[in-house]
């Protein structure tokens, strides 16, 4: 495998997909021009995928950064692919346009390259990210998600995105967006939380029979935000395998985490602010993993879940009571 060659992934709608991308959430207390200058870090070294999202409230500051480097002249927009998603609250079919163009609006671009509906789970539409109701739970929907993909489909005919996908899918949630009755785009990708404690093989496998890219995010674990992920949950790279093999590559074991994914046809996802990370990060495409080092890290799954959704437990399009 010539790994110079391999740095992207051609979709089933025709367009292509860098297999490394920089992820942009960050916790709340994180100032929200770190994005800004992690994101021009992250081009001028070299990546050109960007992973975002609407939810995460600093398009504004990504897009920014964006524009900066194209108008330098490091970077062509058509150099770049961009991802943002359909937040839950968005999910009417009447909504989603406009949720696009509010994204675009805030990043002052003419197209994003890749638009995802990001949780199979509706929430009350509105302005609130996360509507509670009066004791504190969250106001959930009843919206049929092949609708709302339709409107993603208008979309796509209305170059407002290149490609559409999905985010959080189960295999079951899948089938029901490729069998509904006048379908017109597949999803082109199914992005999950994906790393040598949760390897999603089972949904990989299923992926890849229906020409649909898994793209994993949390690949380096978590960076265990206490709105999302429990504190005692694992730290994946203080895992001893991952560490032994990190020192016979003369790596560290978040590279060896990212080497492991892309070896098995995986895009990954690294989200960093820091300088140091972001380079590290993208040194992955310079070594290979011998089959029993892949061996070994498929040892570690224990279907180990940092991101539950566990607000969502009882709406009937939770994702994860299914196996895969």
């Amino acid at each position: 495998m010539d790994l110079k060659r391999s740095r992207a992934v051609k979709l089933n709608d025709g367009h292509s997909m860098p297999v490394l991308g920089l992820g942009t959430l960050a916790p709340e207390e994180v100032p929200k021009s770190k994005a800004r200058e992690a994101t021009k870090v992250a081009i001028d070294v070299g990546y050109r995928h960007v992973d975002a999202a609407y939810i995460y409230q600093n398009e504004e500051e990504v897009g920014q950064a964006l524009r900066e480097k194209i108008a330098d002249g490091t970077v062509k927009r058509e150099d770049l692919f961009y991802t943002t998603k359909l937040w839950a609250t968005f999910f009417r079919p009447e909504l989603v346009r406009p949720a696009l163009e509010r994204s675009l609006k805030k990043l002052q671009l003419d197209y994003v390259d890749l638009f995802l509906i990001h949780v199979p789970v509706a929430m009350k539409p509105g302005e609130e990210l996360l509507p509670k109701d009066a004791s504190g739970e969250i106001v959930l929907d009843a919206v049929d998600l092949r609708e709302t993909w339709a409107a993603l489909e208008k979309c796509k005919d209305a170059g407002l995105t290149k490609s559409i996908g999905v985010s959080n899918f189960n295999h079951e949630q899948l089938d029901m967006i490729l069998n509904k009755p006048g379908l017109k785009y597949k999803p082109v990708c199914n992005q999950v939380e994906c790393h040598p404690y949760l390897n999603q093989s089972k949904l990989l496998e299923f992926c890849k029979s229906k020409d649909i890219v898994l793209v994993a995010y949390s690949v380096l674990g978590s960076q265990r935000d206490p709105n999302w992920v429990q504190e005692d949950s694992p730290h994946l790279l203080e895992d001893p395998v991952l560490k032994e093999i990190a020192k016979k590559h003369n790596r560290n074991p978040g590279q060896i985490s990212m080497r492991f994914l892309l070896q098995r046809g995986v895009v990954v996802l690294a989200k960093s602010f820091s300088e140091k990370r972001i380079k590290e990060n993208f040194q992955v495409f310079d070594f290979e993993l011998t089959p029993e080092d892949m061996k070994a890290i498929e040892g570690l799954n224990r279907n180990f879940r940092y991101f539950k959704l566990s607000f969502a437990v009882h709406h009937p399009c939770y994702p994860y009571s299914e196996e895969y």
